[in-house]
């Protein structure tokens, strides 16, 4: 897939994610409000700040899509986990504001939540499925560390919103049959929201954490690259070959043996035509290639 598509498929599904989020907020803040449902706020606030995270997301796409520069050689890949990072903390810090709203509630008289947050949640969990289905396989398909890890928050939306379904049913059947503990199952509901808010912006924030910190392929991974290099007859064995992750695309420097009776030229030759077989790889951006003599020692 071509550079100028990758980013323009990216965008689309950024720019679907905040209008879809935006509506929701406001769905489920006003009908959250109407209902005296706790729990169908705190949802409310969690779709808000998804509007946020998907606007540091389309930002960090926005700023990958820069080819090399001087300040820059090996491109701007890494801005993409960069705003994976922020996204993460956003989710986080949402999660521990839902859940304190959650636990003062427990001390507060409280009123039982009104039959049309259910149907408001229902509408919710659809709309968040759909959303992370066409983002995570979209993801996927262009290598975007960012649009995964925002994929993945709207599936944390349709476990909160589960959680909030729970909740507000528990609620009302307690106000129905007289039940005064079961009313408090609405801020139950926003408490485990937000712990599945924390724990998954811990996952996630870790992983773009760990791709933002020049993470190499393993073994299993660089297996075709090695196949390739090999496949050059002038090359006598491969000494290194690191393959690392800038975001969606791989820079690979490589360590190559030859003949020590080679030319200069023969052996820039030789090293030209190593690159030209691992830039074959749509992933590969760039490849640095350097000529060692081989020897039995080797």
């Amino acid at each position: 897939m071509k550079e100028k598509d990758r980013f323009k498929q990216a965008e689309k599904a950024i720019i679907i994610g905040v209008v879809g989020n935006i509506i929701l907020a406001i769905i489920k803040w006003v009908i959250g409000v109407q209902s005296n449902s706790r729990a169908l706020i705190a949802d409310a606030v969690h779709s808000a700040s998804d509007v946020a995270g998907s606007v540091a997301v389309y930002i960090g796409v926005r700023a990958a899509k820069r080819p090399p520069d001087e300040d820059h050689p090996y491109g701007h890949g890494k801005a993409e986990s960069v705003s994976a990072i922020i996204v993460a903390v956003l989710l986080a810090l949402v999660g521990f504001e839902i859940g304190k709203a959650s636990i003062e509630a427990f001390f507060k008289p409280i009123e039982v939540p009104k039959t049309m947050a259910i149907y408001a949640v229902l509408f919710s969990i659809i709309i968040k499925e759909i959303m992370f289905r066409y983002k995570y396989n979209l993801g996927k398909k262009i290598k975007s560390d960012a649009l995964i890890i925002n994929a993945y928050d709207d599936r944390s939306d349709v476990f909160a919103s589960i959680a909030t379904l729970v909740g507000i049913v528990g609620a009302i059947l307690g106000g129905y049959l007289g039940l005064d503990w079961l009313v408090y199952a609405d801020p139950v509901a926003g408490l485990v929201v937000a712990v599945l808010i924390v724990k998954m912006a811990w996952e996630f924030g870790t992983e773009a954490i760990h791709n933002t910190l020049d993470h190499v392929l393993n073994d299993e991974d660089t297996k075709e690259f090695r196949k390739l290099v090999m496949s050059v007859p002038e090359v006598k064995k491969i000494t290194e070959l690191h393959a690392r992750e800038h975001g969606h695309y791989v820079i690979v420097d490589l360590k190559i043996s030859v003949d020590p009776y080679m030319t200069v030229e023969e052996g820039h030759k030789v090293g030209k035509k190593v690159k030209a077989k691992l830039m074959e790889y749509a992933q590969v951006q760039n490849v640095f290639v350097h000529i060692n003599p081989y020897s039995d020692d080797d």
